[in-house]
């Protein structure tokens, strides 16, 4: 599907605590406002970072990013992505949650920067592998 005036956006933070119920929260937060907002997403996580990507209208995507942003489960917010597109990655979730299964970064890695470092494509690439790999499971 082709939508004119849409936004992907992609960022990464640091959990301020993690566990179960702050992650169910955060997802079911993150669903609620997507689905009333017309965002679709995923957020690839475990106990070291979140990364979440974004797509939808951009006024809508520009305003949840600023409610993240002032998310106190959220530490270190960084955006690391932001374009326009033509179509949508998880079009058909409200928010996609990847429990780091697809992550291709070590724990040791993304404490030694490496999300400053390599070029916005291959956070990208990352994404577009969790879409291909996300089964019907998945699907929220």
């Amino acid at each position: 599907m082709i939508i004119n005036n849409l936004t992907q956006l992609i960022y990464a933070s640091q959990p301020f605590g993690y566990d179960s119920t702050i992650l169910s929260s955060i997802l079911n937060d993150a669903r609620k406002c997507n689905l009333r907002d017309g965002i679709t997403g995923a957020l690839v996580c475990r106990q070291d970072i979140y990364l979440q990507l974004l797509e939808g209208p951009s006024e809508q995507v520009a305003a949840a990013y600023m409610r993240i942003c002032r998310d106190d489960r959220h530490a270190g917010i960084s955006e690391l992505v932001s374009r326009q597109i033509t179509s949508r990655m998880f079009g058909d979730w409200a928010m996609l949650h990847d429990p780091a299964k697809s992550l291709i970064w070590t724990q040791d890695q993304i404490a030694d920067g490496i999300l400053d470092r390599i070029p916005p494509a291959s956070i990208v690439d990352m994404f577009e592998s969790v879409s291909r790999n996300a089964g019907p499971e998945h699907a929220s």
